[in-house]
């Protein structure tokens, strides 16, 4: 019988279609508002793989608005009462369930210094969503499995689509409605060597740069929650500057090269990582000759992480199946975590 994983992760494409035939009206007006009253500064407020979503909106973010985006840590208001200033700034709180404590009352908190909010939440009637200015739903139904995966990538997606109304990019639009039949052809390709890396390693190093070290960050959460492997995500550049220490002969690389400005570094870093003894498996959606698995890119380069993580997704679930685990139910992990 198949996984909750892998039904869920399975099931993306669908819900990404979802998502974009709905609430058409909440993005518009929020994209046009921000339009018009631009931020001094933007503060995403999430945890886990709600966070590595924000970390992918604010690359996004400031690269197209050039409006800084900071991730504001929860406990500066839970445990050390921050006195926030944040007249004329945007805060955006993103949470599957909607409950976590502390993100809950940071956004309160952030609403309180004068911040206008919004929430991407999976449950609509959640503590978070209440508070919010704007609620987003992400529209993804029930997620049982412990491990997030199409809540990822529709919070990702949900980012993607209030940037495009907020710059009014009617081309940004169109490649995130083509996206849910791009997300469901990578769902074919053989997953084999993927798995094959991880096996019988006890630790890896996942690298991506710009937007993809978002996607990075992911991969090795997820490899720690289904597979209890030691991953560690890096940017490209971050690597060099001390990481690579750890790598010698045969070690596990797993690096996600989009199209882009970043992609040249991140080939370059494949290739020094490989020069050094590494295994380094390169997933591209640009075919330059040096990736070992190439996946058609969406239509907005931007997008092209969420492609890459669906497959990964898929990939990380088979090789706990591999490994004899069940990735329905991590060692001591809870689907809501309540933090404080």
């Amino acid at each position: 019988m198949a996984s909750k994983m892998f039904q869920e992760s399975s099931s993306t494409p669908s819900m990404i279609a979802k998502q974009l035939s709905s609430d058409e009206k909440r993005y518009r007006e929020l994209g046009e508002y921000l339009r018009n009253n631009r931020p001094a500064f933007i503060a995403t407020i999430a945890r886990g793989s709600s966070d590595h979503a924000c970390n992918y909106g604010a690359y996004m973010i400031a690269a197209k608005t050039g409006v800084p985006v900071v991730s504001l840590p929860p406990s500066v208001v839970t445990l050390y009462s921050a006195p926030l200033t944040m007249d004329n700034a945007f805060a955006l709180g993103v949470s599957q369930s909607g409950k976590s404590p502390d993100i809950v009352a940071a956004l309160e908190a952030c609403a309180r210094a004068g911040a206008k909010t919004a929430a991407f939440v999976n449950v609509e009637d959640s503590p978070l969503a209440k508070l919010a200015d704007t609620v987003f739903p992400l529209h993804a139904g029930p997620e049982l499995s412990v491990a997030a995966t199409k809540t990822f990538i529709a919070s990702m997606a949900a980012i993607a689509r209030l940037v495009a109304h907020w710059k009014n990019e009617q081309a940004l639009l169109d490649a995130l409605r083509a996206l849910p039949e791009i997300l469901e052809s990578v769902q074919k390709t053989d997953l084999s060597q993927i798995v094959k890396l991880f096996l019988n390693k006890k630790c890896t190093l996942i690298l991506g740069r710009g937007p993809t070290w978002s996607v990075a960050r992911e991969a090795a959460l997820k490899l720690k929650e289904t597979c209890s492997l030691q991953a560690e995500a890096f940017s490209s550049a971050e690597v060099k500057h001390g990481p690579k220490a750890v790598i010698e002969s045969g070690y596990p690389i797993l690096m996600f090269a989009p199209r882009g400005p970043v992609h040249k570094d991140i080939v370059d870093t494949a290739r020094e990582m490989r020069a050094i003894g590494a295994e380094v498996f390169l997933i591209s959606t640009e075919d330059t000759g040096e990736a070992n698995l190439l996946l058609p890119g969406a239509g907005d380069p931007w997008l092209d992480p969420l492609v890459m993580i669906q497959l990964f997704h898929l990939a990380v679930e088979q090789l706990a199946g591999e490994l004899g685990r069940n990735p329905d139910n991590p060692p001591h992990l809870n689907k809501v975590t309540l933090t404080t």
